[in-house]
């Protein structure tokens, strides 16, 4: 007779896995967790269109006349409104004798739109160069029949619909975010500011010409995204290459589709070196791991680090995704700076007197590791000096967030803050 230890070996075992039940309900709570923050997403998106309705960021604003500086043989000249930027570039393209180049990421077909369409069109029937690259998905609303042009001018329309989108590939799924425009490979613009009338008095932006040596720095840069994404019925431009290599004025270019991110590496040396002030505009602030770390760090080690946003801009769910940085941000330190009544689109910084940047990137995720953009970094203490004189007219219109302010938020848009988390991959 067998043992009780033997008859219980023996005792056959009867486990049944039902696997498609456990795969129904994975799929199930796949689904929810996706369905949750997506629903909040959406939900605080209508809520803040409603309320962007009755509360239009449409304030008055402080700007400065256009301010230059002379660095190395070229003339750096800032621009803080609108209006003054674009009768600069519409005065540029009508000079124009040889090339335009123009970039940008939207372009509106209303007056200001029209205005830039005809001098353009005006200057390839006088015999000039003419090419210009817009992106299809930023410009579906308005009509394709707007960027119909006389035949002389090339144009490229960057794709609206691009294979990565779905799986989230990065080679294959950038916007060109972008806004150059080259004349005659002498003048030269870039920064924030794309082409509408809404952006010539309503917004708050920064952009910067660059007139002498230094204005290759764009004109490459255009002339390389040119001829990457040209196709067979477009020209080749020639790359000319550079004569003259000015190390205090660059321009760093992210190229997705080459997983080549430089200016999130700007940014990261830079900050690291800063021992006096850190002064940032942004118009979304989604700083990732180390781009936070950095910031808290030199505020740690006494550095002066403030941070200008809006108060509210008009994409809703960046700026809850960027409300999700500021306890720690506010907790280590780091000053932050709520600009009011209108919307700062803003895209610079300027580090301890000596070191800038200007340019069409924003500090999130879609600008510095998924679109094409483009910063010029300038190590000049005149240039440093122009824009920490604009950070603190822009200062003038806002109100520091302090911690304990913070600290008193409601129960909800805590809760709120957590749901949206998961869709910081999408911003």
């Amino acid at each position: 007779m067998p043992s009780p230890q033997q008859q219980s070996l023996a005792l056959p075992v009867h486990i049944q896995v039902d696997w498609r039940r456990i795969g129904k309900a994975a799929r199930r709570a796949a689904i929810l967790a996706a369905a949750v923050p997506l629903t909040a997403g959406a939900a605080v998106m209508v809520t803040d269109k409603i309320r962007g309705q009755r509360y239009p960021l449409d304030s008055k604003f402080p700007t400065a006349a256009p301010m230059s500086t002379e660095i190395d043989g070229t003339t750096a000249t800032l621009y803080t409104y609108g209006d003054d930027l674009y009768e600069a570039m519409l005065e540029a393209i009508d000079g124009a004798r040889h090339t335009v180049f123009l970039e940008t990421y939207i372009w509106k077909g209303d007056d200001t739109g029209e205005r830039f369409k005809r001098a353009i069109s005006e200057a390839a029937a006088r015999g000039v160069e003419v090419y210009v690259v817009y992106d299809g998905f930023a410009n579906l609303v308005v009509p394709q029949s707007f960027f119909h042009f006389p035949p002389q001018v090339h144009v490229l329309r960057f794709p609206a619909l691009r294979p990565g989108l779905l799986t989230l590939d990065v080679r294959r799924s950038g916007r060109d975010h972008r806004k150059i425009l080259v004349v005659d490979d002498e003048v030269a613009f870039v920064g924030g500011y794309n082409i509408g009338e809404e952006y010539a008095t309503k917004w708050r932006d920064t952009h910067i010409r660059l007139e002498g040596r230094a204005a290759w720095e764009l004109q490459n840069a255009f002339v390389d995204f040119w001829n990457r994404w040209r196709t067979h019925k477009h020209p080749v431009l020639q790359d000319k290459g550079a004569e003259h290599w000015q190390p205090s004025l660059r321009a760093a270019r992210n190229a997705p589709s080459d997983l080549v991110f430089p200016i999130r590496g700007l940014y990261l040396d830079a900050i690291d070196r800063a021992t006096s002030h850190i002064y940032i505009t942004q118009a979304y602030f989604i700083p990732d791991r180390d781009i936070l770390k950095a910031l808290l760090a030199a505020a740690a080690r006494g550095v002066d680090v403030r941070v200008l946003v809006p108060e509210r801009s008009n994409h809703s769910l960046a700026d809850w995704l960027a409300r999700g940085r500021y306890t720690k941000l506010l907790r280590g330190g780091v000053r932050i700076m709520l600009y009011e009544g209108a919307m700062v689109h803003a895209k610079t910084a300027t580090i301890d007197g000596r070191w800038s940047t200007v340019g069409t990137a924003n500090i999130d995720r879609l600008s510095l590791t998924g679109n094409y953009e483009i910063n010029l970094e300038i190590v000049d203490a005149g240039v440093a000096s122009t824009l920490e004189e604009v950070f603190r007219m822009d200062e003038s219109n806002s109100h520091e967030l302090t911690y304990d302010e913070w600290r008193e938020r409601s129960l909800l848009t805590k809760v709120a803050e957590r749901v949206l988390e998961p869709l910081e991959p999408l911003l």
